[in-house]
Parts: C-alpha cells; sequence; structure tokens
C-alpha cells in the first residue's frame, strides 16, 4: 500500500532550486534510505513531507490524502520527525522528553497508556539509567536518542529521521537502526537521509540516490553500484558481498584516477 506519494515536487531557496521534479512513491512497512552527498536536497526533502516546508511547486499525498490540506495536530497523530540535530537548554528530564512525544494523544493529562508508552520506548533504546537526568546535561549520543524516543512515543504511521546515526557510538547506531527496520514490521513507514552507505546497507529495503536536487536512481539494493556510485559522489569505489552482505570500499577520487 501506498503512503507516501510525492508528485512533480519543486523546492527553492531564496530563489535557488534546491529539489528539482521529485516524483516518488513511499510504500507501507518499509525503510527507505535517501543518500547523496552534501546539498543534495536530503534535509529539505524531509522537511517536505513533514509539511515544515512548503514546496514551490508539486503536492505531497499521505494516504492519498494532500498534506497541504492537513492540520498540524492531524499532521503530528501520522507522521513524527526527528532532525539531525536538536540544541535543547529547556532544564526536562529525559523522561519529561520522551513524554512530550505524546502530545498528539493527550486530551487534559497523561493517561496510564501515556506512560506505560513511554516508559516502553525508553527501555527500546536503553535509556533507563538515565531517565531522570536533565536532557541538557546529556551527551550529543544520548540525547540523539532520546530525540529517537520521543518521536517512537508519538506512535507514528510515517517516521521522519535525518542522519539518525550522527552522534552515536557504533553499538548505538546498529542498536538504532535494528529499532527502526522492526517497526517497519508493525507498519511503519520509516524514511531516513544518512551519510553511511555501509549501515543503510545492512537494514534498507530501499533507496533514494539524489544529487543536486534529482533523483536519480532510486530502487533495491541492486541499484547501489560503482557507477552509480561514482555518478552520486564522484569517487571510485569496489563493492564486496560477504555472509548475503555487501560493503563499499572507497578506492579514490574520480579527479586524482588518471
Amino acid at each position: 500500500m501506498d503512503k507516501i506519494n510525492i508528485r512533480n515536487l519543486d523546492f527553492s531557496y531564496n530563489g535557488s532550486l534546491v529539489l528539482n521534479n521529485i516524483n516518488h512513491i513511499f510504500e507501507e512497512g518499509k525503510l527507505f534510505s535517501i543518500v547523496g552527498p552534501n546539498g543534495s536536497g536530503k534535509s529539505t526533502l524531509i522537511k517536505c513531507i513533514d509539511a515544515l516546508l512548503k514546496p514551490k511547486k508539486g503536492s505531497i499525498y499521505l494516504d492519498e490524502k494532500n498534506i497541504s490540506g492537513m492540520s498540524s495536530a492531524e499532521l503530528a497523530k501520522k507522521i513524527a520527525y526527528v532532525p539531525q540535530s536538536e540544541h535543547s537548554t529547556f532544564p526536562a528530564t529525559v523522561f519529561d522528553t520522551v513524554l512530550m512525544g505524546r502530545k498528539p494523544h493527550i486530551n487534559w493529562s497523561p493517561s496510564e497508556r501515556d506512560l506505560k508508552i513511554c516508559a516502553e520506548v525508553i527501555q527500546q533504546l536503553d535509556l533507563q539509567d538515565i531517565t531522570l537526568k536533565y536532557i541538557n546535561k546529556l551527551s550529543g549520543g544520548q540525547r540523539q536518542r532520546v530525540f529517537i524516543a520521543r518521536a517512537l512515543a508519538q506512535q507514528p504511521e510515517i517516521l521522519l529521521l535525518d542522519e539518525p546515526t550522527a552522534n552515536l557510538d557504533l553499538k548505538h547506531q546498529l542498536e538504532v537502526l535494528r529499532i527502526l527496520k522492526e517497526l517497519t514490521k508493525k507498519g511503519i513507514t520509516i524514511i531516513i537521509a544518512i551519510h553511511d552507505l555501509n549501515l543503510a546497507l545492512q537494514y534498507s529495503d530501499h533507496f533514494i540516490l539524489l544529487k543536486d536536487g534529482v533523483i536519480f536512481a532510486s530502487g533495491g539494493k541492486e541499484i547501489i553500484s560503482d557507477k552509480n556510485i561514482e555518478k552520486l559522489y564522484g569517487l571510485k569505489v569496489k563493492i564486496i558481498s560477504e555472509n548475503g552482505n555487501c560493503f563499499i570500499i572507497p578506492l579514490a577520487l574520480k579527479e586524482t584516477i588518471s
């Protein structure tokens, strides 16, 4: 089932075209990775899907309904967004921060169900030991996991994440992506912007290769070829397979190869 349908989308910053004629369908219950060099439009595309940015042209449909006609409250019950970085100076505890994810569902005060959901995602993200600590006292990696937990507490149908593994150590990078992959089995559509192709290859169902605001390839692991990587990054690579997994080994910059 199609969850998100992007049609003929353009977006500009200060008159400069950042996204150019984007068309793509995001199916329900899959993990999509948007990959590309810095400035390719990955973060902008995610913000357009979350209606944080308004496109210059084109439309985005959620369950065949144009998001431009949906209220922020309606969208908040469907879509959760985790930015690449969030600087919080508000003296809230980890638990209170995660509880904020329940805001679209709370009427007057948190119910037992709201508190239970928060406790579950705190355990899921391995945050039990810092539940009562203030978020502005945490490391960057700890804060990142708290913000992901807050998004999960929202119980969205679509989860958007901009560089979700940023600031995380290797163990928690793998753990966060494993959790995201598990969520797709519950029918949640996950869309991430990510730089680390080797991490993306282990967990993603679908890839979108974005360069200069244009999608030049999309599909499964078969599109992660040496030719496409060279076109995307100007980088020669070798792709190896081991135990059913693919790995990308950078060789040399294109311009340095004679």
